[in-house]
C-alpha cells in the first residue's frame, strides 16, 4: 500500500465514479481500477460496491476513506510545515468556530494568540460544530470552537466553559416584567424560535432536547438559519428564543436567566486525537487567562465552570 493508492481511492470515493475519478487524476480508467483492486486484495476486504450507480462504499470502505483522508492531509501538512520552517515562513493556524463564540471569549483569545505569537498566521473559518469535526479530520482546520458534543473517536473535545442560557423576550411579554430568574418551564405553551435551521444536529437540537427532558412543549417551533434572525423575530413579537448568556445582541429585548443549573450551552475546544501540536496547550493556557480576567460578558452567575 502506498500514498498514491490512498489518493486514488479518495478520488473514487469522492466522485463515486471511476470515469470521473480517472479524469480528475489525469490517468486512464483501467490502471485506476487495477490499483483499487490491488488495494482491496492487500487488505482482504471489499471497499466498494461496484454494482450500484453511483458507486457506494462498504462499511470497511467508509472507515478506510476517513483514515485515508487523515493520512493524506497530515502528509500535506507535514510537507507544508517543513517547507515553511526551511524557508523561514510563518506557520498557519486554522481555527474553526461557531458564530456565537464571537460574542464570548474567542475574539479575546485570538488577540492574545496574536500578541504572544506574532509570527503565527491565524485563519478563522466559520463552521457549525458538526462541520468542524469533518474539517478537523480532513485537515482543513487545526482546532475548533463549537457548542455541540461529538462522540467521534478521531477527535478530542475539551469543555472550556458551561455557559448559562437566557430567554430572550420582547418588552411586551408578561415574562419580561419578571425581575427574577425564570424556570425553563416558562417556555411551555409559548411560541419558540430556534436556530440554526440546518445543518443538523445543531444548537437547535440541544435546546429542543433540554425541553423534551422536562416534557416542556412549546405551542409552536419556528426554525431559522442564524441567531440574528432569531432575535429579530423576537423583537417583532413572533416568539421567544433561548440563547447563550453572552449572545445578548439586541438592546431592545429583555433577557432573563434560566434558573435551572443544567440549562447551559458548553463552549468546546476540539482537536484531532493524539495531536501534540504546541498550539493546543498554548490555547488552553490563554483561554484560562481570558476567563481569569473576568471580562464584561463573563459573569459567574451566567457562566459557571464545568463540573468535574
Amino acid at each position: 500500500m502506498d500514498i498514491r493508492q490512498l489518493k486514488y481511492f479518495i478520488a473514487v470515493a469522492n466522485t463515486r465514479n471511476f470515469t470521473r475519478a480517472s479524469e480528475q487524476l489525469h490517468i486512464a480508467q483501467p490502471p485506476l481500477s487495477r490499483q483499487i483492486q490491488l488495494l482491496e486484495q492487500e487488505l482482504g476486504v471489499q471497499l466498494l460496491l461496484r454494482n450500484s450507480r453511483p458507486l457506494r462504499l462498504t462499511e470497511a470502505g467508509r472507515v478506510f476513506y476517513e483514515q485515508a483522508l487523515q493520512i493524506t492531509n497530515r502528509l500535506d501538512q507535514l510537507k507544508s510545515t517543513t517547507q515553511q520552517i526551511g524557508l523561514n515562513q510563518r506557520q498557519t493556524l486554522s481555527i474553526g468556530f461557531v458564530a456565537s463564540t464571537l460574542y464570548g471569549g474567542l475574539p479575546a483569545l485570538v488577540r492574545k494568540l496574536r500578541q504572544h505569537y506574532p509570527d503565527l498566521d491565524i485563519q478563522l473559518v466559520e463552521l457549525t460544530s458538526m462541520q468542524q469535526i469533518t474539517a478537523l479530520k480532513s485537515g482543513r482546520i487545526d482546532i475548533g470552537f463549537g457548542r455541540i458534543r461529538s462522540n467521534d473517536a478521531a477527535v478530542t473535545r475539551i469543555v472550556l466553559r458551561e455557559e448559562r442560557l437566557v430567554l430572550a423576550l420582547p418588552p411586551s411579554s408578561p415574562l419580561a416584567a419578571e425581575a427574577c430568574q425564570l424556570s425553563l418551564k416558562a417556555v411551555h405553551g409559548q411560541k419558540l424560535i430556534v436556530y440554526p435551521k440546518e445543518p443538523r444536529p445543531s444548537f437547535a437540537d440541544h435546546i429542543l432536547s433540554l425541553l423534551r427532558d422536562q416534557s416542556i412543549r412549546p405551542s409552536e417551533i419556528h426554525e431559522v438559519r442564524e441567531i440574528q434572525t432569531a432575535l429579530g423575530l423576537v423583537a417583532a413579537e413572533s416568539g421567544l428564543c433561548l440563547i447563550p448568556a453572552s449572545a445578548r445582541l439586541r438592546s431592545d429585548l429583555h433577557y432573563r436567566l434560566i434558573e435551572d443549573q443544567r440549562a447551559t450551552s458548553p463552549i468546546i475546544l476540539t482537536h484531532r486525537i493524539n495531536d501534540n501540536a504546541w498550539f493546543i496547550d498554548a490555547i488552553k493556557r490563554l483561554a484560562t487567562d481570558v476567563y481569569a480576567e473576568h471580562p464584561s460578558w463573563l459573569g459567574t452567575e451566567h457562566n459557571p465552570s464545568p463540573r468535574e
